[in-house]
């Protein structure tokens, strides 16, 4: 698979390295940004915080919309 983005721009020589968790398109190192994200899970009633977070990989359009 190739980058969307770069596919857009013309440039159809990166292979995508995952798909945006967002938007579902595949993006390439340039493109993507890791982001981390807080996981909870439900201990009976009350929903526990992992201390550690996971990582989710975002294309950068849906990085900025994200962030505004």
């Amino acid at each position: 698979m190739h980058c969307y983005d770069c596919a857009q721009e013309g440039r159809n020589e990166n292979t995508g390295i995952g798909a945006c968790t967002r938007c579902g398109l595949f993006t390439c190192a340039d493109h993507s940004r890791i982001v981390h994200a807080t996981v909870q899970r439900p201990i009976g009633v009350i929903p526990m915080t992992s201390v550690r977070p996971a990582r989710r990989l975002v294309c950068g359009s849906c990085r900025t919309a994200e962030a505004a």
